[in-house]
């Protein structure tokens, strides 16, 4: 790019800062030092045509003008643990010590679409997240919490639309409209099958489940985002950063094309897609992935899918420090990884933000490991004046150069998954890819190739196969009693006696009579959930209706 080209940047970029809106605040260095917004070459720079300005598409550098000068990310810690009223003064508690979202963990029962009292769910409610079986749980899941005014994101894919109904219900008893609900609703059905494997149905019923979501947040409810890609679980399932890019991505480009396959307006639906990313604890590599992402999205999206509006070309993301990066030896260890991980995820520009706590290796976070993991975030907010420049490694050769790479990469991939489909479309490459185990494959051998690098040394992990000499002792760690689950099992039982079973007989059999059909699942699924339908009646509804899935075997 010439240097004429790059002031006339410069001018339309600086006329947008100009007019937005920035926090009150010195922007310098510790010491007193002024620094400039946003840095750029001053003098001609071929790079400089890939990489713009802060705010301008292919947004590399960022989607606003003012990027943390602005608004600085939103502090969004992961919680969930026993029954809905341990959870709440969680929440409270973190959002008294400055939180600034919350984001919801639910149990294992409660992943899988079945309610606390099942036979399969003996022994696991309420110990990887929340036990929610029916509005009331979510009523009380933000008891005192004004829905109206704190985004929540719930992290939940196979059964999230009937909790997407009770978050709905628990929202109009607190007599909130449901046009002011913001918030993120996972659903990424296609990261479980190829990474979590918390699917309830067939690939294609989930798919009719996320296209009638899809619908009816655009019509409903234009502030939420009714689907988070997420390739943070792709990644903790052991692949490489360029497949976490590549997979995520492609997974999102499948969505836009079931979205227009429904009749909808790109330029309507495509800002509420949102994504979730892993923060590694290769620094740069994650820095550039972040950067590589939004580029190659805003790219796709204009050229390839014709979104016209910059919202619909925006790649917002939230981001997870590493879980699989965390060591059970020497966890004290997971707190300075955790602070590097974060802040790789700030320096590529993250919207918001999840912080692990340093025992998450051995069991949920204890009350003080949730705060130091807060405060992390908060350090580096507050402290390391990191917020002050636009995309501070912006020009970095090292950073462009792998920024390009992992582009690359995952363009090379992409070519590989449209091929599999067999019509040139990512949708049905991802089915494809999924059907044959393709995904499944792929990270499993680039977690075996790293294990194996792990385990002769070429890889060193501190505490593991390195400086593994220790003064530290064992942490008291967070656990959850049986009586969590005895007690939310006559809770339900008290539910199911009390309600109107007549009136959630005739919700169900409706539910079921739409399902048959082409119509939208989501306001017969509400009535259900208003008659105190519980989680696993609505599920097992649809599986009874849809059957189940098995993935196929690979070796």
């Amino acid at each position: 790019m010439e240097r004429g080209e790059i002031e006339a940047g410069r001018a339309r970029w600086q006329a947008r800062y100009d007019a937005a809106r920035k926090r009150d605040a010195e922007f310098c260095t510790l010491s007193g030092l002024p620094v400039e917004p946003v840095y750029a070459p001053d003098h001609d720079d071929p790079r400089f045509e890939r990489i713009g300005w802060p705010g301008e598409f292919p947004f590399i550098r960022g989607l606003y003008p003012t990027g943390y000068r602005g608004r600085t990310w939103t502090i969004r810690q992961f919680a969930g643990f026993g029954n809905a009223r341990q959870t709440n003064e969680r929440y409270k508690m973190i959002l008294a010590a400055g939180g600034g979202g919350l984001s919801v963990a639910f149990d294992m029962p409660t992943l899988m679409g079945r309610d606390s009292d099942d036979p399969r769910a003996l022994g696991e409610v309420g110990h990887c997240g929340v036990a929610v079986d029916s509005a009331q749980d979510m009523e009380i899941l933000f008891d005192g919490i004004p829905l109206g005014e704190v985004t929540t994101s719930m992290t939940i894919s196979g059964p999230a639309v009937p909790i997407f109904c009770m978050y709905l219900v628990a929202a109009e008893r607190q007599g909130v409209p449901h046009r002011e609900l913001d918030g993120t609703l996972q659903t990424d059905i296609f990261k479980e099958y190829i990474a979590q494997k918390e699917w309830l149905f067939a690939p294609r019923p989930h798919l009719r489940l996320i296209g009638d979501l899809m619908e009816f947040c655009a019509a409903e409810m234009p502030a939420y985002k009714p689907l988070s890609v997420s390739g943070y679980h792709i990644r903790e399932a052991g692949s490489t950063a360029a497949q976490e890019l590549a997979f995520t991505l492609a997974d999102g480009f499948a969505y836009v094309e079931l979205g227009l396959s429904r009749g909808l307006d790109v330029d309507a639906f495509a800002p509420g897609l949102s994504f979730f990313f892993d923060a590694h604890i290769d620094f740069f590599e994650e820095i550039a992935k972040f950067r590589a992402a939004r580029r190659i999205w805003a790219r796709y999206m204009r050229d390839v899918y014709g979104a016209k509006t910059e919202r619909a070309q925006w790649l917002r993301f939230h981001t997870q420090t590493a879980g699989v990066s965390l060591t059970a030896q020497q966890p004290y260890n997971n707190i300075v990884r955790t602070a590097i991980e974060a802040l790789a995820a700030v320096l590529g520009g993250t919207n918001s933000l999840h912080t692990n706590a340093l025992d998450e290796v051995l069991a949920l976070p204890s009350e003080q490991a949730a705060e130091i993991a807060l405060r992390t975030q908060q350090v580096i907010m507050e402290e390391t004046e990191v917020t002050n420049v636009i995309d501070p490694l912006g020009g970095s050769w090292y950073v462009e150069a792998l920024t390009d790479r992992l582009e690359a990469e995952a363009e090379a991939i992409f070519d590989r998954i449209r091929e599999m489909g067999g019509d040139g479309t990512m949708l049905s490459g991802v089915l494809r890819g999924i059907e044959e185990g393709w995904f499944t494959s792929e990270i499993a051998e680039a977690a075996f190739a790293y294990q194996q690098k792990l385990e002769k040394g070429e890889k060193r992990l501190v505490g593991v196969n390195c400086h593994t000499a220790t003064v530290s002792q064992p942490l008291e760690i967070l656990r959850v009693s049986h009586e969590v689950e005895l007690e939310q099992r006559r809770v339900l039982a008290e539910r199911r006696a009390a309600r109107d079973q007549a009136a959630v007989d005739r919700a169900l059999a409706r539910m079921v009579e739409v399902a048959r059909g082409d119509g939208n699942l989501i306001p017969p699924m509400l009535e259900a959930v208003r008659a105190e339908a519980t989680l696993g009646e609505i599920c097992d509804a649809l599986r009874e209706e849809w059957g189940t899935y098995a993935e196929p075997a690979r070796f």
